[in-house]
């Protein structure tokens, strides 16, 4: 899943029955006893920040250090990896009141999703005008999850060789196409056990959730204060399951689906048809607002102009970097975040009247960033392949997503090409964990979700209220930015702050108006 709206992500959540041997002792009491002692030592040694690894590119606010983790919580005492921590001490400024101290509420830990995704820029987003409030009372700690940049990363190819554009991404691909394809997915398979060798199959969600406990006891909090973003919804949900006494509050911004049944391949399919939805909403306000772009007055019409730069694209690549599968990549980040509409809107409207230059910049894949893709693509691939069962014959990925892509084309077959490593992974799968709590275990959560998001479909936000009791659920209508807390809507900022500084929610459920639409900006060579 890709990381909400304000943060940096390393990679989309394009989730994905089946028998498959659990892992042992996937949640049993081995590895909890592993995580209250990995635990007790990490509060003993606590964390000792300074001087960031990229301090010259960051502000002096922020301070890095280290906690140690065991790779696996089976053998706690055994091998211990290291994860990259970051912070920006609470600034007790009150932004309404220079006069007025405000006092410190403890660390709150985030998280933006992926699997893939790194935090460690978070604590950064204190400096924004709707964070303010917040970053006066907490520390704010953000981190790299295990295996993700510098916390033991892993890789299952060799960077220089992830980037392939341009390159064809066919929206009905032929047999001979898919037969392509699935060589390709095996050989990634095989490069992830062949790079990552036996430690990979202990990167997986329970082990997130297992760290981020380690981590609550490093920095000396009795109980965890959490935000997690996507799919770091879904390792909180399972850190709320494992560790319900251990929290204090928590905050879930666009809710993974947790039923065991949906993690992740059918979660996947869901996934894959509600983008085109979203795909359908980019469409229209870009026929709305066809005297700007030109692309046409209806939905279909635009989308006729977007398949008339996909064949052109397809037989000459704009600047021999950009392909129908870089321009499909480019468009499926308007999925996600509405503020990309007028940019991606507006290169596409210059490429189809003579200039490229906009939708290179926008699309093309950069040889500087490719160390940290494929390193974010092999996290993700690892902790959901080794997660739950995945379909292991072909013909049944294949069966399911002809059948969606006669209604949902956009984006089925290119999450099937994402995803489809596990079912040849040579790992162990584990039986998912039951996300789910009883009245008075769990401290009353919050829950934000915008209607319409397309990455985590909103059924997920109702899945997940109805698995923790007294959780309350915060609803942006008729929108569908992936990731809304500390955005653009006010009213879904005050429900944030009520419950984040004084505890206070609204009845089992409220909603807010949707966030103002993007305004339309008119083509600009070299436009962003």
């Amino acid at each position: 899943m890709r990381a909400a709206a304000l943060y940096s992500a390393a990679g989309s959540l394009l989730l994905t029955t089946l028998a498959a041997a659990p892992a042992t002792g996937a949640s049993g009491a081995v590895e909890s006893t592993g995580t209250a002692l990995a635990a007790a030592h990490a509060r003993a040694r606590g964390i000792d920040f300074g001087t960031c690894p990229d301090a010259q590119d960051l502000p002096g606010t922020m301070e890095c250090g280290t906690v140690s983790v065991p790779l696996d919580y089976a053998h706690a005492d055994g091998k211990q990896i290291k994860l990259t921590v970051s912070r920006a001490r609470a600034t007790h400024k009150d932004p309404h009141n220079s006069k007025r101290r405000v006092p410190r509420q403890g660390s709150l830990v985030y998280n933006p999703g992926g699997p893939g995704a790194s935090g460690l820029y978070f604590p950064l987003i204190g400096m924004l005008p709707e964070w303010k409030r917040i970053a006066s009372a907490y520390d704010l700690v953000g981190y790299a999850p295990r295996g993700v940049d510098k916390s033991a990363p892993l890789s299952c190819v060799d960077p220089k060789r992830f980037f392939k554009g341009p390159s064809q991404s066919p929206t009905y691909p032929s047999e001979s196409y898919k037969k392509e394809r699935v060589a390709q997915a095996k050989a990634y398979a095989r490069g992830c056990a062949k790079r990552s060798g036996s430690k990979l199959r202990y990167y997986t969600s329970l082990n997130n959730a297992r760290d981020l406990d380690v981590l609550r006891a490093a920095l000396g909090e009795d109980k965890l204060t959490f935000m997690g973003a996507s799919y770091g919804t879904y390792f909180g949900a399972l850190y709320a399951t494992l560790f319900p006494s251990h929290v204090r509050r928590m905050v879930f911004d666009s809710a993974v689906n947790p039923d065991p049944e949906q993690i992740w391949y059918r979660n996947n399919l869901d996934q894959s048809a509600a983008f085109e939805s979203r795909w359908a909403d980019f469409r229209e306000w870009v026929a709305k607002h066809d005297d700007v772009y030109g692309l046409g007055d209806t939905a279909e019409k635009v989308l006729l102009s977007y398949r008339k730069a996909e064949a052109r694209l397809a037989e000459k690549p704009a600047g021999g970097k950009v392909g129908p599968a870089q321009l499909q990549g480019a468009f499926l980040s308007a999925g996600y975040y509405d503020d990309y509409w007028p940019h991606r809107a507006a290169a596409l409207s210059s490429y189809l009247k003579g200039d490229p230059k906009p939708l290179i910049l926008q699309a093309a894949s950069t040889p500087e960033a490719a160390a940290e893709a494929e390193n974010g693509n092999a996290v993700y691939t690892a902790v959901e392949c080794n997660d739950a069962p995945w379909p292991t014959e072909w013909s049944v990925w294949d069966r399911d997503n002809t059948r969606l892509a006669r209604v949902a084309p956009f984006e089925t077959w290119d999450n099937v090409w994402m995803n489809l490593p596990c079912a040849y992974w040579p790992e162990p799968r584990q039986q998912p964990l039951d996300v789910r709590t009883g009245p008075g275990e769990l401290p009353p959560v919050l829950i934000l979700a915008a209607e319409r998001d397309a990455a985590t479909p909103y059924d997920g936000a109702l899945e997940l209220q109805r698995r923790l009791s007294d959780s309350v659920l915060v609803t942006e209508r008729d929108a569908g930015t992936h990731g809304i807390a500390g955005g653009s809507n006010k009213c879904v900022n005050g429900y944030l702050d009520d419950y984040l500084l004084e505890g206070r929610l609204p009845e089992r459920r409220a909603a807010c108006a949707p966030h103002q639409e993007p305004k339309p900006s008119p083509a600009r060579s070299g436009s962003k």
